[in-house]
């Protein structure tokens, strides 16, 4: 429940973030520290992909639970090609109705406007997307070379670990990517990016309990709190350009510039050392984790895949709204909690839906017992 709470935090960050000109959105992650909610999205994924997948794999054996990854794998790649149709046609109704060209431009559509044939196969390559349509390529990536990845952390989990890391130095060292279409790479690297997502599978399989005792040091605390604090001093200064005198040459040289794409280490440390605060300050039997407060959280973090496909449209939505009504901070308030609030509805729904259609599997199973046992 841990888990699924932070993952629809992390989705509901990442709805907020895709909002520009948003004063709510002042408040995410993104704005006290070097990481934001894509590295907490990454690191679930990996942590319940090897929870759920590991299982299988020990039951089933290698190939019932590397079909199952697969057939994860085409799911989530179904989802990206609907939602790259829906959001496609939104953006370019919205464009044409309100006779606003910058719309295809700002989302990164104008090339699909313009040369559709070659892009729709390059978006089908995963090669082109529009703004904001990065995350479920990069799951996609990563869960395509899941399998091997699993068989080897249920085996030698150090040995696992070591060669993501040694892939992570691999790719910096020498600038790997995806390349992107028409121009660039891609947005989130998976071959920096897979490190997080391993790091998750690996504390999933054990590495957590060989950790406990180093999470638990107050050491540990003590230096996560002072980076935590470090890394807030200098995104302040992002915000108010005259405080960047206060930030050495030397450190502004050798910090600058603090990579998304390829992870910066920076932003991993970051993201490690909020993990540090998680485990003293929210244990996994923590009691508010079933409040109602959190519930939509909760039932968000459960139908992720939904969830956040339905944030990205609602995102752009808000946006459209926001510029079009020239709305101020009472309008960005409404469009952004409307938002938060309907992805709830939505997840309660399909948690509704779970529900019924769990009871009727069980009722029929109930039906056809005895009817197979009579003679």
């Amino acid at each position: 429940m841990r888990l699924d709470f932070f993952r629809g935090l992390a989705l509901w960050l990442i709805f907020l973030d895709h909002i520009p000109s948003n004063v709510v959105n002042s408040f995410t992650i993104r704005n006290f520290g070097f990481s934001d909610a894509t590295e907490i999205f990454v690191f679930i994924s990996g942590y319940t992909a090897a929870y759920v997948y590991g299982a299988a794999m020990n039951q089933h054996g290698f190939l019932v639970a590397g079909a199952r990854i697969l057939r994860r794998t085409w799911q989530i790649y179904v989802a990206h090609v609907f939602l790259f149709c829906v959001y496609l046609a939104q953006i370019a109704y919205v464009a044409r109705s309100f006779r606003n060209t910058l719309y295809s431009e700002e989302m990164g559509v104008f090339e699909f406007l313009r040369d559709p044939d070659v892009t729709l196969i390059e978006a089908l390559l995963l090669r082109f997307k529009p703004a904001n349509m990065d995350v479920l390529p990069l799951y996609i990536a990563l869960l395509v070379g899941f399998a091997p990845l699993l068989w080897l952390l249920l085996r030698r989990p150090t040995l696992a670990l070591l060669g993501s890391i040694a892939i992570y130095g691999v790719t910096r060292m020498l600038d790997l990517n995806i390349p992107a279409y028409p121009s660039g790479h891609w947005v989130f690297n998976p071959f920096a990016w897979q490190l997080l997502f391993s790091f998750g599978a690996w504390c999933a399989l054990g590495g957590a309990d060989q950790l406990r005792g180093l999470l638990l040091s107050r050491a540990v605390l003590a230096a996560s709190v002072a980076y935590l604090s470090v890394s807030l001093a200098i995104v302040v200064t992002w915000h108010v350009p005259a405080w960047t005198v206060f930030v050495p040459r030397w450190l502004a040289e050798w910090m600058y510039p603090i990579d998304k794409t390829s992870l910066d280490p920076l932003r991993i440390l970051h993201f490690l050392a909020l993990t540090v605060l998680v485990v003293r300050l929210l244990p996994r039997d923590w009691p508010y984790l079933r409040s109602s407060c959190l519930r939509p959280l909760v039932l968000c973090g459960q139908h992720s895949l939904e969830i956040f496909c339905f944030g990205v449209f609602l995102s752009f939505a808000a946006h459209f709204i926001i510029i079009e009504t020239h709305g101020g901070i009472v309008l960005q308030l409404f469009v952004s909690f409307a938002g938060m609030l309907l992805m709830t509805i939505a997840a309660a729904v399909m948690d509704w839906f779970k529900h019924i259609d769990g009871r009727s599997r069980a009722v029929q199973s109930t039906r056809a017992g005895p009817a197979r046992s009579s003679p």
